[in-house]
């Protein structure tokens, strides 16, 4: 790394309100690279998309990112103007080993999404080293992905991008028996390809979140107004058959948390069977025990998905029961499958008991079902 410029495609698309960040996880989660670069003697030159925007716009600046790098690392991050163009090119070719560069948005050129080969070569322009760190963004076929790695001779993964690959590798090819899986969040559509793909390597699956409640009406079981799937019911039966198969445990919620609907948590109760009015919002308190009960000896446990409308309190404790006590389990690896999983579990006291927390959402998703990802194809790894 002495004396190279590095682009490093980093994930820093952070959450951002009132022009203060909200959550730094994946700042912090890329420190590892960044420090190491500049302690080879290398200039980071940084970039990173930042949400969807329409245009160029200030609240989709990475200002803030650079002001929290910059109190990261200890020294002043400057931002560029733009991710490409002159200005930028003079402020790259500036660079002192040690020193850092931040791009602004990658995105506020629609050629990033477009995997526009003539942007590629101008973000490669003035770089002769390409690490890509950014997991959360390695199953988009983007121009700082997956385009502008093939003009590098010298690429490779950064730590980050290196830990998620061995962590869920670790569940994907031949993970340490008995081994389960934790899977929420609102649609079965999300997490069929995971389900089929883990089927023959897992021993139980273990169902909450909105989810469930496709799979229990698809086993007949009545769900009042709780959010079905219903093209997904005949698919959830074959799921649900093909686990009996395999000798695959397949729980689903025995009791729940209902309400009349998810801003009414004051009618909120505990049943086993779902009255016509209610929607399940959370998994019960016997569901919970029975999950927790499973876990016990478990070896490998990947869990993706909350298991109830976390973001209310009135409908978080199935997910953070489960979550303190999967965390306080010994001799387990468990791995925690970014998104929304990482959002309800990732900031508790007792969260640095898991042994990874995934910085992917949809990439998680798609290295977990088997999917080639065009960011880890680039890099040849």
């Amino acid at each position: 790394m002495a004396g190279k410029r590095v682009l490093v495609r980093c994930d820093f698309n952070v959450p951002i309100h009132n022009g203060r960040i909200t959550d730094p996880t994946r700042i912090e989660a890329t420190l590892e690279t960044i420090r190491y670069i500049l302690k080879e003697g290398g200039s980071p030159v940084l970039c990173s998309h930042l949400g969807r925007p329409k245009e160029r716009s200030p609240e989709f600046s990475l200002k803030p990112v650079a002001e929290q790098l910059s109190a990261a690392l200890g020294f002043k991050v400057p931002l560029a103007p733009d991710c490409i163009g002159d200005v930028t090119g003079r402020m790259v070719s500036a660079l002192k080993p040690g020193e850092a560069l931040l791009l602004e948005n990658l995105r506020f050129h629609p050629e990033e999404e477009a995997n526009d080969r003539d942007f590629a070569h101008e973000l490669a322009r003035g770089k002769d080293v390409y690490v890509n760190d950014a997991f959360g963004a390695a199953h988009r076929a983007h121009a700082s992905t997956a385009g502008v790695a093939q003009l590098f001779s010298e690429r490779a993964g950064g730590f980050l991008m290196m830990r998620e690959i061995e962590a869920l590798g670790f569940v994907v090819n031949s993970p340490p028996r008995p081994a389960i899986a934790i899977l929420g969040g609102a649609k079965v559509s999300d997490k069929i390809g995971v389900i089929k793909h883990l089927l023959l390597k897992l021993d139980t699956f273990l169902i909450g979140g909105a989810m469930a409640y496709t799979f229990l009406k698809a086993r007949g079981t009545p769900v009042g107004r709780s959010r079905v799937e219903e093209d997904k019911l005949e698919l959830a039966r074959e799921l649900m058959e093909a686990a009996q198969k395999q000798g695959v445990n397949f729980v689903l919620p025995s009791d729940h948390v209902v309400a009349e609907s998810p801003d009414k948590p004051e009618t909120a109760a505990v049943v086993s069977e779902i009255p016509a009015n209610m929607m399940g919002l959370d998994i019960g308190p016997r569901t919970a025990e029975d999950f927790i009960a499973r876990l016990s000896g478990a070896k490998t446990v990947i869990w993706n998905g909350p298991l109830g409308l976390f973001e209310n309190a009135a409908f978080a404790a199935g997910t953070l029961k489960v979550g303190e006590a999967l965390a306080g389990c010994t001799g387990v690896k468990s791995i925690i499958g970014g998104g929304d999983t990482a959002a309800a579990v990732g900031h508790q006291p007792w969260s640095h008991g898991f042994t990874h927390i995934s910085t992917g959402g949809g990439a998680t998703l798609e290295y977990l079902e088997g999917r080639e990802l065009p960011g880890l194809k680039a890099l040849d790894c």
